[in-house]
């Protein structure tokens, strides 16, 4: 899809639809929307009055051939009570709502009209992410496609400025990047096994100038990964560990270190502990975490942040074969910690253990990481907000600053002692799951603290939050790329 800024007045612009959004209780329509509803005659004023223009969040009200407009159409979406709206996510999903209700109606040519208020670079750069995440389908092995393809987006009434066409640039890169890690996510297992994903990986990175090597299962075996190597043994598939760097043109000394990390199990039947058959075909976006920071990589490579940022992803699937490690097991993490092996579906925070002890290794001073790990979050924050650990606290506070710079819904999630003493072992050092009831988000990002130590870090579980069974207005069913954005942003600002 081709986007534009557009410097004509907006009824002077030919499209086949010219996109606008209105407000709850707007009583009298004045400003851009007065125009508009003088242009046709009253034709909003008579909808409102009526009671089909309410402007609900995200209703949409679609009037053919509007007097007054070049445009063929004239689709109006509501943008709820204006005391509630938040120019960056609502414009996100105002955008990709309209995208969405405008494909499938043959809409090759959209005009995307601002409001007053939102005119600038910022509304520029959310629009644009919400037309290209809007226009992500998650039907690639379907035969015949239903849905059509928008070719030219415009955006009209923006303020003119070198500011504005740098933010639309910005944007593109995030949506582009956040549809890349979707596509991956979206993938079936058979198409996506982790040498595949390191494949997959080593295109993006050498595309996008990056520096990228690929850690084979004897390398692993070399390193002594045996927490990453417990989970994989039982699969014919072997293991590998896909490491990215971004290094800036002019290192400054002494500068941090951004480590990213993710869980990248690329299928995960729960291992010998197996999981119901009901559902068990979506486990394919267990790697949805390794799938986000890959992508975030991507954006970075683009957006140039003037820090060193390495990606350590590890890529396993989890089966429960022969040789699968059993529950009762105990295995020798890289960093020489010794692990209970409770419950084989445990096994996120397995890879993760080595992948976080590795990065630190690698140089990095500073870590996030992003899993799909527990169901535990879903159960504590349905699936609005991702999880969010971290310590110290002040480095996970800077980080939900980014978060909400970015529009995403995060909360603070608890990680006091206590869960430390939940995955004690009495056979070796910790455990893999909790000895009580409850709290398994927390003491699933506690056992990744073991391997953190005093490195600055924050966790992301984003099981509830990185796909969505039924497609919302503005996105297709699947995955949403949740948390690149924040990620991107926290690393530009570092």
């Amino acid at each position: 899809m081709e986007i534009q800024i557009e410097n004509q007045p907006y009824a002077s612009v030919q499209a086949d639809a010219l996109v606008t959004y209105v407000f709850d209780q707007e009583h009298k329509f004045d400003g851009i929307l007065g125009e508009i509803d003088r242009a046709t005659d009253g034709r909003l004023s008579a909808l409102a009055s009526a009671g089909e223009l309410t402007a609900k969040p995200l209703e949409t009200v679609l009037l053919h051939f509007p007097g007054g407009l070049r445009a063929e159409r004239l689709l109006v979406v509501g943008a709820g009570k204006p005391d509630k709206f938040a120019p960056l996510s609502d414009l996100r999903k105002i955008a990709g709502t309209a995208l969405r209700f405008l494909k499938p109606r043959g809409v090759k040519k959209l005009a995307f009209l601002v409001r007053e208020g939102e005119q600038g670079p910022r509304a520029a750069e959310a629009i644009v992410e919400g037309l290209i995440a809007g226009d992500f389908e998650s039907d690639k092995y379907r035969s015949e496609k239903k849905n059509r393809a928008i070719e030219t987006a415009l955006l009209v009434g923006l303020e003119a400025g070198p500011g504005v066409a740098d933010a639309v640039d910005h944007g593109r890169v995030i949506g582009e990047s956040m549809n890349f890690a979707r596509e991956l996510i979206n993938e079936p297992s058979n198409k996506l096994t982790p040498r595949m994903l390191a494949a997959r990986a080593e295109a993006m990175a050498k595309e996008a100038g990056l520096g990228i090597e690929i850690l084979d299962e004897r390398k692993i075996a070399e390193l002594k990964m045996g927490a990453l190597i417990g989970v994989a043994q039982g699969s014919i598939e072997p293991p590998r560990v896909i490491v990215v760097r971004y290094t800036p043109a002019e290192p400054r000394p002494g500068a941090p270190v951004l480590g990213l990390v993710g869980k990248a199990v690329t299928f995960d039947t729960g291992g010998i502990s197996i999981k119901p058959a009901n559902n068990m075909e979506k486990m394919k976006y267990d790697m949805g975490g390794g799938a986000t920071m890959l992508g975030a990589m991507r954006a970075l490579a683009a957006l140039k942040p003037s820090i060193s940022v390495i990606c350590v992803i590890p890529a396993t699937e989890n089966m429960p074969g022969g040789r699968a490690q059993k529950p009762g097991d105990v295995v020798v993490a890289m960093s020489g910690k010794t692990i209970e092996v409770i419950n084989t579906d445990a096994e996120g925070r397995l890879i993760l253990a080595d992948a976080v002890f590795y990065a630190r290794k690698l140089g990095c001073t500073h870590l996030i990481d992003a899993a799909t790990l527990t169901g535990a979050i879903e159960v504590a924050l349905a699936n609005v907000h991702v999880g969010a650990f971290g310590a110290p606290r002040e480095y996970l506070d800077r980080f939900l600053e980014s978060a909400k710079a970015a529009g995403e819904k995060m909360w603070p999630m608890p990680i006091d002692d206590e869960y430390e003493e939940m995955i004690k072992s009495t056979i070796a050092d910790i455990r893999n799951t909790g000895s009580g009831k409850g709290g398994g988000a927390s003491t699933g990002a506690w056992f990744i603290k073991e391997f953190v130590d005093d490195t600055p870090w924050v966790h992301l579980d984003i099981a509830s939050t990185c796909w969505i069974d039924e497609a919302r207005p503005w996105l297709a069913k699947g995955p949403t790329g949740v948390a690149l954005r924040s990620v991107v942003d926290f690393a530009l600002k570092m």
